[in-house]
């Protein structure tokens, strides 16, 4: 290999240095694995990966421009479609982020209802992550069992604000309705029922021998390299850092709450299962207090800037039909200023870099997808390793592809 092709592309291999023919194999697109999005070109010698080089650009959205020419209040629906299987906590972050910069203080109330859905959000998250790990390692059982789990949680968003995948749920300064009480049931049907259904669910994998075979020492990644490569979330805390933003820098009143931080070892794809299994029954116990010590109060903040008035009013009174033409027509600014907020997504530390002008749209909108920082560690953790372990650690990653094109 001359000096100039390794310039070019760092990745590949010298063949110099190797005994066996080397090939070139593309792992993905249209691998099932790779969702049609992901793009890894592999150097294997036999079933050995040698190196690879990721490509990412599949989906060309854009988030962060279009962002900056939408209201505020607009903008909700573009952070649905970045981490699209906890989308809920997507959109409190921005509502959490736009409320920073306009100094806009909550009810107890609305935070306590937004811990509710950021953690049924969260399980549900975590769900889809482990039982496809269970399908890449052949138990098919698993996942379908734990989907049946996943869509009564999307009944409840479903319940509370008519949308279920991409839920643009909630407002800023608050929701747009209070609970209903058959959303209250819903949840508590589920929290009475979900742990004896996931226990059938843990039985299935965690301490099946074929499993942990499987999966015990794939892709494995130290505490340090995690560090250094910027890695948050689940993935870091099964490398042995218990990082956590609900507990390193608390929002929406998560310090009222006890849970613990599940943290791994080795960091390998067994570890990152184990951590979410663990975060789900945390997630459990924190729905549990919130709906037990729900305060009083109203479900949203008195911010008539951000705030839809009610219909009669609308008909009735010429301020609130001010408000809501400046909302709809989104003629609403906010405050010059550069804030920066972050919250604990499905998969990491999910933050919003917004610098404002003062006008009715951001000057600058940067999204922190955690999936798009640690992906570029994959290529390092599957080298060495085999083809269907270079499935299983991206698995075990959840790369989510809509966090990847911003």
């Amino acid at each position: 290999m001359s000096e100039l092709e390794k310039k070019e592309n760092p990745y590949l291999v010298s063949s110099d240095t190797i005994d066996g023919e080397i090939a070139t194999l593309n792992l993905g697109p249209t691998h099932p694995a790779t969702h049609g999005v992901f793009q890894n070109v592999l150097q294997i010698d036999g079933e050995k990966i040698l190196s690879a080089e990721p490509t990412i650009g599949y989906i060309h959205r854009a988030f962060e421009k279009l962002a900056e020419r939408r209201p505020f209040n607009q903008i909700t629906p573009i952070t649905d479609r970045l981490n699209y299987c906890s989308s809920p906590i997507n959109n409190m972050g921005w509502h959490m982020t736009v409320e920073k910069l306009a100094g806009i203080k909550l009810p107890k109330k609305v935070e306590y209802m937004r811990v509710v859905i950021m953690e049924l959000a969260r399980i549900a998250d975590h769900l889809v992550c482990n039982s496809v790990i269970g399908v890449d390692t052949g138990a098919l059982t698993g996942f379908t069992f734990m989907f049946q789990q996943r869509e009564l949680i999307y009944d409840m968003f479903e319940e509370v604000c008519g949308a279920r995948l991409t839920t643009n749920i909630g407002r800023i300064g608050g929701f747009e309705r209070d609970f209903s009480p058959k959303f209250i049931e819903k949840v508590e049907t589920f929290l009475k029922e979900f742990p004896a259904k996931f226990k059938e669910f843990d039985s299935l994998l965690t301490r099946n021998r074929i499993f942990m075979d499987r999966v015990i020492g794939a892709g494995p990644i130290s505490a340090e390299d995690a560090i250094e490569y910027g890695f948050t979330g689940p993935n870091l805390r099964a490398a042995g850092v218990d990082y956590d933003v609900r507990v390193m820098n608390p929002y929406s009143s998560y310090e009222d709450f006890e849970f613990e931080i599940p943290v791994g070892k080795d960091g390998d794809t067994y570890d990152r299962y184990m951590v979410r299994q663990h975060e789900i029954y945390q997630s459990l116990s924190i729905i549990r207090q919130a709906l037990d010590k729900m305060p009083e109060g109203d479900y949203h903040a008195d911010v008539p800037d951000f705030f839809l008035p009610e219909k009669e009013d609308v008909y009735t009174s010429m301020e609130a039909l001010i408000y809501h033409f400046k909302i709809v027509m989104g003629e609403t600014s906010v405050p010059a200023g550069e804030v920066y907020h972050a919250v604990e997504g499905g998969n990491g530390e999910l933050g919003y870099h917004l610098i404002s002008d003062g006008g009715r749209t951001p000057y600058r909108l940067h999204f922190r997808r955690p999936c798009f920082i640690y992906y570029q560690a994959y290529p390092e953790m599957i080298k060495g390793s085999l083809i269907s372990d270079a499935v299983l650690t991206l698995s075990s990653l959840n790369v989510i592809a809509g966090e990847l094109d911003a």
